[in-house]
């Protein structure tokens, strides 16, 4: 039967495949893929768990007192039977075999086969069982977990497509991804992810559009009623999700996927034309990147630089591990060198939110454990709390400048006694390292503008700070007092917020005054709906991710900025702003720049 899921969409473009369920709400476990070589080993280890499991229910069976109620060795033989039936155990090895994934992966997905049957089944006892069924997948989990380790999951991951050759296309569903774990899909299968839960500007979501696949967030239930191998679609521009369709609509948005395919080839061979807009303005597109090897992409696309480096990727996903001062150097350094002589800005690492890591401070304290993680222990805040690693970071970032053009950029900055303790640990770091003989170069350090007193308090934060970046994502967030990833109030994160837009114009053109370079590193960076006004408003350095450079290209090539800077104040003083917008987007296309016979 088909029917329809909606939620908000995050990144655009159309993706059909098959179901693959991951984070089960029943049971939470690591997916991810294994190697041809690793399928023995794996099955090996789903029936070692099971022997093990087997052996635990008969000894206890065995050590029954003999006043136990009759009803519990007839429980204990009915899980030992679900246990060796070829329904759960069998099948999961067949996911291991057919689908390459980890035993965990494979176990819960046959979890959600089997108990899925088990709703459906008219008889209370047996419907019953289920919950029974769900006890015996989690002994069996946990006696995986006790057994020979499982292949770590970064290196489990595959670096390049697996081959499914003769197989369908696969999407992703999941009540929720972590940000590091959306990282370990890269270059996967999937064309597509659904999740339950999320903002259109949640990390996950950002990841979602670096991954450049459609996808839908917030959609709910999506989890619980799409089932295992249903054929989707994801309408990434609308937030829809179709299960099962009919033969029509699978060929109308097949239709769909072919026609994007040819925008996107179109628009990939702007990536080596200057940007320039018609009144001959120079506009800087920059490329956000979250690991080093993302640097290839960014040149791929045309990026003359790197605006944004996440350096928080390099510390998820290690068990609360806090990567050294030399492996972070390294990481940095592949970076630079790979962007040739090109700019490499590295932010500190932005910790906390909606990013936590499993060990978040020295008294391991945890992310979930804060009313309000957003407001709480995070980013440049949870650093200086962490004077150790923060000075392996940048005495890290330091180094690397040795060996290309460096700039540090600072998140979440609101005091002027944060900047202080900043720079002098900066200094610190130079000092350390001209004392140990460690080579680097003087560099740029700069603050990010995301929260309004930022913003607010600009020119004494730009007598200290070389340049600024504007991180737009959390500065509607906290502006408009909104959890950019809760999808319960998703609609009130509106980035044509005249109040927003104001704080934007407002730093852009302080910055300006004061000669400091400023860039918009946030999701607007990327949307080509705002190039013309950030154009209007001074804006000469966007950075994004590098799927979006060849489009925003476009929009700046067909832009006259004086124009557009003319009308800004018709668009600021409007009560909606986005109509007042688009409304100027449209006159002007009607009407030809005097710039334009120029620049032909």
């Amino acid at each position: 039967m088909s029917f329809q899921v909606f939620g908000l969409p995050v990144s655009r473009g159309v993706a059909i495949g098959r179901a693959v369920l991951v984070a089960s709400s029943r049971v939470d476990v690591a997916h991810y893929f294994i190697d041809e070589t690793q399928v023995d080993s794996e099955i090996a280890r789903l029936r070692a768990g099971r022997d093990a499991v087997a052996g635990e229910l008969a000894a206890l069976k065995r050590d029954l007192p003999g006043d136990a109620p009759a009803e519990l060795p007839a429980l204990l033989d009915v899980h030992l039977m679900l246990l060796h039936d070829d329904a759960l155990t069998g099948a999961t090895k067949q996911w291991i075999i057919d689908r390459h994934y980890n035993a965990e992966w494979a176990l819960s997905a046959q979890l959600e086969v089997l108990a899925r049957q088990f709703d459906e089944m008219e008889d209370d006892y047996l419907r019953e069982r289920k919950a029974d069924l769900e006890q015996v997948v989690e002994r069996l989990l946990r006696a995986m977990a006790r057994g020979a380790s499982a292949p770590s999951f970064t290196a489990a991951s595959p670096t390049g497509p697996r081959d499914f050759a003769g197989e369908d296309p696969l999407v992703l569903i999941a009540n929720d991804i972590a940000p590091a774990d959306m990282l370990q899909f890269k270059r996967s299968v999937f064309t597509g992810f659904i999740t339950d839960v999320g903002g259109k500007t949640s990390h996950t979501a950002i990841v979602a559009r670096s991954l450049d696949i459609p996808a839908v967030v917030g959609a709910r239930e999506a989890s619980r009623i799409i089932r295992q191998d249903d054929w989707v679609i994801i309408d990434g521009d609308a937030g829809i999700v179709i299960v099962n369709p009919s033969p029509i609509v699978l060929e109308e948005y097949r239709f769909r996927q072919r026609q994007s395919e040819l925008e996107r080839a179109r628009l990939s061979r702007l990536r080596h034309t200057p940007a320039v807009t018609l009144d001959g303005e120079r506009v800087e597109l920059l490329a956000n990147i979250e690991l080093p090897g993302d640097a290839a992409s960014a040149l791929q696309a045309g990026a003359v630089g790197v605006g944004l480096f996440r350096s928080e990727f390099l510390f998820m996903n290690r068990g609360g591990e806090i990567p050294g001062e030399d492996e972070q150097f390294e990481a940095y350094r592949a970076a630079v060198e790979a962007m040739n002589g090109m700019p490499v800005t590295i932010r500190t690492v932005d910790i906390g939110a909606d990013k936590p890591l499993e060990r978040m401070s020295i008294n391991e304290l945890r992310h979930e454990h804060a009313l309000n993680p957003a407001m709480g222990l995070r980013a440049i805040r949870w650093s200086l709390s962490e004077p150790a690693m923060f000075r392996q970071q940048l005495r890290a970032v330091l180094r690397a400048s040795a060996y290309g053009k460096v700039r540090l950029l600072v998140p979440m900055v609101a005091q002027l006694a944060e900047a202080r303790y900043t720079l002098e640990a900066v200094a610190r770091a130079k000092q350390q390292l001209a004392e140990a003989g460690k080579p680097f170069n003087d560099i740029e350090v700069g603050a990010m503008v995301e929260v309004p007193a930022a913003a607010l308090i600009l020119p004494s934060l730009l007598r200290l700070f070389d340049f600024v970046s504007i991180g737009t994502n959390d500065l509607i967030q906290y502006t408009l007092a909104i959890d950019r990833a809760d999808e319960a109030v998703a609609y009130l994160y509106d980035p044509w917020h005249p109040a927003v837009l104001q704080l934007i114009a407002q730093s852009i053109a302080r910055a300006r005054e004061a000669g400091k370079s400023v860039s918009v590193c946030g999701e607007m960076a990327g949307d080509p709906s705002f190039t013309e006004l950030l154009l209007a408003m001074g804006l000469r350095s966007f950075s994004m991710h590098p799927s979006q450079i060849s489009a925003i290209k476009q929009r700046v090539l067909r832009a006259d900025a004086r124009r557009w800077a003319a009308r800004l104040e018709q668009v600021l003083s409007a009560e909606d702003p986005q109509a007042a917008c688009l409304e100027l987007q449209r006159a002007m296309a009607n009407v030809p720049p005097i710039a334009s016979t120029v620049a032909a």
